[in-house]
């Protein structure tokens, strides 16, 4: 008797293996939703939906976009903690995923929770003020916050994210202090900048229509070098600041993510990198490409998030 009853249960394992394994192989056979931790119309928005065309043609299947803003950009990863490892339901994974566990309380671990797919572009921080703003430079912000007359305001897509983290390291390493005032997006504290409602806006690369149309001045942007669609503006480093925030976003999904799902994926994202219509968001927004394949990202993951913890202790994003 206890034999036949291994014998089911071997038979019954070998048979839920064969599906597992075939369902890999037939993945995916239904639409696929990338979650998108931020508010619709932001640079990080734009970037997924084109993202998602292009897995769609390559992947032969509909993926959605499901924006979920908040929580710094974490809320995509906190889903997948309740999502199944199927392939189905992803995330995008911002740089402020590894950061956000040191500045509060966290339900997810970034390195145990997550199966690391692929990255694929990076974006700058940038600078900005109104067109009509009495700023023309990084230093015109600084000595006015230095001059304590009424203080310098800037608005971000949210707390803890890398814009904030580009304005904390500017005020230490100029030993001053700027007022935070965190929205819900790009496209709302771009909003807000033009309104009036704040002095200066640290954005990422969408910011780079309104230059064009001459409704913002660029001072500065956090990155080594001057990318090739933002030649005019100067660095941080340019200016004097030693302030560098690089910002790669990448694809991931819960953990114990099947390997033959990974490797699918993480394929069709170096080939949606060559699809024209990706390519043309990418020009238009100025982003840069930045692959990485699964195993580089992953290492990519857990070194950066060591990294996080004394960024945060340095600028006190925590307090």
């Amino acid at each position: 008797m206890k034999r036949r009853i291994l014998a089911i249960a071997v038979a019954a394992a070998a048979a839920m293996s064969s599906l597992a394994a075939q369902a890999q192989a037939d993945y995916p056979n239904q639409a696929i939703t990338i979650i998108v931790p931020y508010a619709p119309g932001g640079t990080t928005d734009v970037v997924g939906r084109a993202l998602a065309m292009s897995l769609g043609k390559q992947l032969k299947q509909s993926v959605i976009v499901d924006n979920k803003p908040g929580a710094g950009g974490t809320l995509g990863v906190v889903e997948m903690m309740r999502t199944r490892p199927d392939g189905y339901r992803l995330t995008l994974v911002p740089v402020s995923v590894f950061r956000q566990p040191y500045v509060q309380k966290t339900q997810y671990d970034p390195i145990r929770d997550l199966s690391y797919i692929a990255s694929f572009t990076a974006y700058d921080f940038i600078l900005a003020v109104p067109a009509d703003s009495p700023f023309k430079t990084v230093k015109d912000v600084i000595d006015h916050a230095r001059s304590g007359k009424d203080g310098v305001d800037y608005g971000t897509p949210g707390k803890f994210t890398g814009n904030q983290v580009v304005m904390a390291q500017l005020g230490k390493a100029a030993g001053v202090s700027f007022t935070h005032v965190p929205y819900k997006g790009d496209s709302e504290a771009t909003t807000a900048l033009l309104g009036g409602h704040v002095k200066t806006l640290v954005s990422t690369n969408g910011i780079l229509n309104f230059m064009e149309t001459g409704k913002v001045r660029a001072l500065g942007i956090a990155a080594d070098q001057r990318p090739p669609a933002f030649a005019n503006v100067p660095t941080f480093k340019e200016a004097g600041y030693d302030v560098v925030v690089p910002s790669p976003l990448g694809l991931a999904g819960p953990k114990g993510l099947p390997q033959a799902i990974v490797q699918k994926l993480d394929a069709a994202v170096k080939a949606a990198l060559e699809d024209p219509e990706m390519q043309r968001v990418i020009k238009n927004y100025g982003i840069r490409t930045d692959y990485r394949d699964h195993k580089a990202y992953s290492e990519f993951a857990v070194k950066n998030f060591a990294q996080e913890k004394a960024i945060v202790q340095s600028l006190g994003l925590n307090d």
